[in-house]
């Protein structure tokens, strides 16, 4: 089972190289390795070129945003199952492509995959400080807001077959539109991996400010009503607090 694995970048010379080094650390040996750069300026290519072979393919030219380019390497991609790691992303074991691999080995007719992610601080790569975990999914719950860690789905290719491609014309929401299409228009199948797939650090597009959490309410709410999910403000925002509470429960 051949698994296309996509990272796209843009001037990410300071993180690239530990989301490739954790690819080609890989135990699992059927890996396309694809990255999308969107014309980097800042030393991005001469990292990915210095791996040579190890990329099966390398694109580096102008996109319209980071989904445009996520769309790129689907179209590049020919393995039987997909999977996308952001640039400032890593996989934080060896094993992690096995894992998944064993999943859909043992369950023939699942057709995604679905993580967890855990989020460090830059200065430090070794010590979590909190989980975004999909365990507790349901696609009920889309109209609120919450979504699986997309960071930690595989999907066979054939889902992006029957689902589509990522709507470029959402800024940070084209991610939780893509799921909304899947499990609620498409009701795809999907079992839960009940590991830590993805190490993120804190700061990224998604998971920063006041007006990343603004510009996010609104694209989930437009997506919901878009594929005909009722959804209102009121649902979308409670999003925030309901985690908060959740942490500090955890906490106590």
């Amino acid at each position: 089972m051949k698994v296309s694995v996509i990272t796209v970048c843009y001037n990410s010379a300071d993180y690239i190289e530990s989301a490739i080094q954790s690819v080609v650390a890989q135990t699992y040996a059927d890996i396309e390795y694809i990255i999308v750069d969107g014309g980097s300026c800042d030393g991005t290519k001469e990292i990915i070129k210095s791996y040579g072979k190890a990329v099966a393919h390398f694109v580096s030219e102008p996109d319209k945003g980071i989904y445009d380019a996520m769309n790129k390497g689907l179209s590049l991609a020919t393995g039987e199952v997909i999977g996308l790691l952001n640039s400032d992303d890593f996989y934080p074991r060896v094993d992690v492509i096995t894992d998944v691999v064993r999943i859909f080995v043992g369950c023939p007719k699942n057709e995604i995959v679905l993580g967890n992610v855990d989020f460090v601080n830059p200065n430090n790569l070794l010590k979590p400080i909190r989980l975004f975990s999909s365990f507790k999914f349901s696609p009920w719950k889309m109209r609120f807001g919450f979504s699986p860690a997309h960071p930690a789905a595989f999907m066979r290719r054939a889902v992006y077959q029957k689902v589509g491609k990522y709507d470029s014309s959402y800024r940070i929401g084209a991610d939780f539109e893509w799921f909304v299409r899947a499990f609620v228009v498409h009701k795809i199948g999907y079992v839960f991996l009940n590991k830590v797939i993805v190490r993120m650090r804190e700061g990224g597009v998604s998971t920063s400010g006041v007006v990343s959490y603004w510009i996010s309410s609104r694209e989930l709410l437009h997506a919901l009503r878009e594929n005909g999910v009722y959804s209102n403000w009121v649902f979308v925002l409670m999003r925030l607090p309901i985690k908060l509470i959740h942490k500090l429960l955890r906490k106590g």
